[in-house]
Order: C-alpha cells, then structure tokens, then sequence
C-alpha cells in the first residue's frame, strides 16, 4: 500500500564496515514503524546474534522467540539488556549470503510501553543446524516516545559491506501523510523527493531546519531586473533587465537552522539579493535593470547579478558583479551595448550567456540565456521554465512600425515590448520564482513609453540525499 508506507531512512554500511547502524532524528508523524533489512557480519561463524535499542536505551528490554534450523525446532525465551532481533549470517556462511529481517513497531510516538515483533531469517546452502529462522516478541518498559533506533551484534562484530537497513513510516489506511514528513529537515513551500534526493524549495523568505547533520547542495538565485523606461516622445526602445546572479554549492553541510531570503523582481530598479544564511553565507546579487531610451536622455544599463541591457545610442549594457560567493560558484553575464545607429533597446544578460544587441530591422535585441544545469531539480520541483532558470529580458523595440520586442532569454525572461509582438508598449515581466529579467519598454511618436516590465523573483532550492 505505497499510500500508507513511507520510506523514512536508507542506510547501506560501506567497505569499512560498521559496529552498529542507527536510525536518528524519527519523525513523530506516523502511526507505526517498519525497518527491513539485509544484513551479513563479519563473525567467525554461520551465524550472529543481533540486538536492537530504542533511545540507546539498553535496558528495560524483554522478549520471548520460537525458532528453529536444521530441520529442527525449539522454543525459548529471554529476558536481555538490549533486545534481540534473531540472527544475521557470519563470515562461515555461505559467501554473498545475507539474512532478511523486518521488524514491525506498533504506536512507537505514544506514551505506552513498547511491543516489536521481529520475523528474521538466514539464507544460506548449510542446512546443518548452524542457520535459524526466528520469530520475536519484544517489549521495551519505557513510555517514551522512539526518536532512535540501533542495531548491533553480538561479541562486538561488525555488520559488513552491502549490509542495508531501510526505516519506513506507516499511516493508517485512508489518511493521508505529508510526504515531508520523512525528509531530514524542515522548511520550504514544497517540500518533494524523486526517491534519490529531498528538495526543499523556498519562493518565499522563511527557514531550512536539519533534524541532523545532512550534506547538502544549495542553489540561489537572486531577483531579476526590470526593464528599462521610455523617456522620449520619439519611438525608442529599452534595454531589458537582467536575470539574478545565481550560486551553487555543493556538499555544504548544515546541522542547524539557515535563513533564507528570496529576493523580488525588480520593479523600475534592480532585483533585490537572495541569501542562503550559514556560517558563510551565499549570497545571489539581484539582476541590473535595463537602460531608459530616450535619445539624449538614454540611459546605461544597470550592473547586477547579470547586467541590464543597454539602448539607443550606443549606451553601454551593465555589467555582471556576481561572483563566488559562501563557497559557492557564481553565474551572471553583461547586459549587451546598446546600439548607435537605430532607436531598439539590448537584451539583458542571462546566466549562461551576454545579452544580444538588435538583430537589425529595428527589432529590439534577445536576452541572454538562463541555465539548465539544474533540470532535474526543477522537474521535481515543478519550477523554472522549460528546465531554465535566470534569463536575460528582452530590449523594447524601435515603436514606430511593426516592430517585433527582442525575444526574453530560456529560463523566463520576459519579451521586451513592440507593437507588433507582444502587441503592448510595456515590456513582459519576468517569470515568478525564476529570477529572470523583464522586457524593457518601447515607445511609440508623441506617447512615451511605460515603465518596463518587473522582473521575476527569485528562489532557493536545497537538495540531499535521501
């Protein structure tokens, strides 16, 4: 029933081997537990005892067992400081042999004493008597609630390589649990796996929260900028803004609470920054707007993560000021220069790529492209566009005619404005939670144009393994 089963936790022990496995930082969301696991150790025998403790409490544990080998049967009980859970196979078995456990824990989070039934077996080619199959009925006299669980061996052995525990969390059938609630941390408006990592996606300011220490890898993406405004009466373009500078980290580990800012789209100005705040703090620097047209009184565009589109004549595109930033590696490109020989705004820089200046015909000239290095993520998080984040927006278009506003660069950047595409005078907006850059504006004789478009608001999106 994968509407009520809920992995929680893998652990798979590597080539060191390990002398004990545990579950740490449980969530209290569920109704029951189950671990499964296969499981072999390095004892010199065909077989190992195997225990378990709840909270690392090795006591109060009580259990009786039926088991039986060889073709034989026999029953005991016990009474142990730290629970047994059967036997796993020893290093005289057969090689590559493992023994199968699952082990069920009813109402772990309540305020009850604690049963767990265990159905262990060992696979094996001895049938001589030295393999088990058990069954375990166990008790831990404690009213606290499970927030951990351990499994050890007998004698001090370890579990060897390829031994793999897998803890998942059961609901009752016909409710509904978040699919948060087995993620290693808290924070983020969506909060989803695609069964190899947990992404936390934040489109607004809030906080990520590991339950543990976790590794992570962190994406940030600054505010796009708006397009630049008309300030003539003569038919000039704008340039467009340009897209958020954007960061990524890997391997950053966090064990404490983070604060994260999302940066907003410019709206007649630059983006504002988005920040990931650990002990070095990453910082996307938001998108440079794109320059005013108006002739004389034209204006640069604006530096920023990527730099804002210049514009008519021959004002210059901003440049990119986003670096390395809290250890991680910045992405940002200029805005293009704006041309001297025609009315048309330049495209703002994107991510991957500058801004382009007019492709001719008074058309207004195309943003810069964004990135699709982090597709995956976005998939899975049902954000970006297309796969792309942090495109440049579009330069507004010489308006007198039929002219087309520069297209906006892969990743949501907006058109600049035209009055034959888009049809308006106002540059398009940047797309939300993208970072990208708006269209800057164009005019047409007599009418000065509007502001430019706003540009997108950014995001930070966190990922790990699960």
């Amino acid at each position: 029933m994968p509407d009520t089963l809920t992995l929680i936790q893998k652990i798979t022990v590597g080539a060191a081997g390990a002398s004990s496995v545990t579950f740490t930082n449980i969530p209290q969301t569920y109704t029951d537990l189950i671990v499964k696991s296969s499981t072999r150790t390095d004892r010199v025998a065909t077989n190992a005892d195997c225990f378990i403790k709840f909270n690392n409490d090795a006591s109060n544990l009580t259990l009786k067992k039926l088991f039986g080998g060889g073709g034989s049967g026999s029953t005991g009980s016990s009474s142990s400081p730290s629970g047994g859970i059967g036997t796993s196979n020893g290093s005289s078995n057969t090689a590559s042999a493992f023994a199968s456990t699952e082990i069920y824990i009813p109402n772990y989070a309540s305020s009850n004493n604690k049963s767990y039934s265990v159905d262990t077996v060992q696979e094996s080619n001895d049938q001589s008597g030295n393999i088990y199959a058990t069954l375990i009925a166990g008790l831990w006299s404690n009213s606290s609630a499970i927030t951990s669980i351990t499994f050890f061996i007998e004698e001090s052995r370890n579990w060897v390589e390829h031994s793999t525990f897998y803890l998942y969390g059961v609901t009752k059938y016909g409710s509904s649990t978040p699919s948060s609630a087995a993620a290693y941390a808290t924070g983020g408006d969506i909060i989803t796996t695609d069964g190899t990592y947990w992404y936390h996606a934040f489109r607004s300011s809030g906080t990520f929260t590991p339950r543990k220490t976790i590794s992570c890898d962190v994406l940030v993406v600054a505010g796009g900028g708006s397009g630049g405004k008309v300030l003539d009466t003569n038919a000039f373009g704008a340039g467009g803004g340009g897209a958020g500078g954007v960061v990524y980290q890997t391997g950053r580990s966090l064990s404490s609470a983070t604060t994260v800012t999302i940066g907003g789209g410019g709206s007649d100005s630059n983006g504002t920054n988005s920040t990931f705040s650990a002990t070095s703090t990453i910082t996307a620097i938001g998108g440079g707007k794109g320059g005013n047209g108006g002739g004389s009184n034209s204006t640069v565009g604006s530096d920023g993560g990527s730099g804002g589109g210049g514009t008519y004549p021959g004002k210059a595109g901003g440049a990119s000021t986003q670096g390395s930033s809290g250890g991680g590696t910045g992405y940002g490109f200029a805005g293009a220069n704006g041309s001297g020989s025609n009315g048309v705004g330049s495209g703002g820089g994107g991510a991957s790529a500058v801004g382009s200046g007019t492709p001719g015909g008074n058309a207004g000239g195309a943003g810069g492209a964004g990135l699709n290095t982090w597709s995956s993520w976005l998939s899975s998080t049902g954000l970006g566009s297309s796969g792309y984040i942090a495109g440049g927006g579009g330069g507004g278009s010489y308006g007198n005619g039929s002219f087309n506003g520069g297209a906006g660069g892969a990743g949501g950047g907006g058109q600049g404005g035209g009055p034959n595409s888009p049809g308006t005078v106002a540059g398009v907006a940047g797309t939300a939670n993208t970072g990208s850059g708006a269209g800057g504006s164009t005019s047409n004789y007599g009418v000065v144009g509007s502001t430019g478009g706003a540009g997108g608001s950014g995001l930070v999106i966190v990922r790990y393994p699960v």
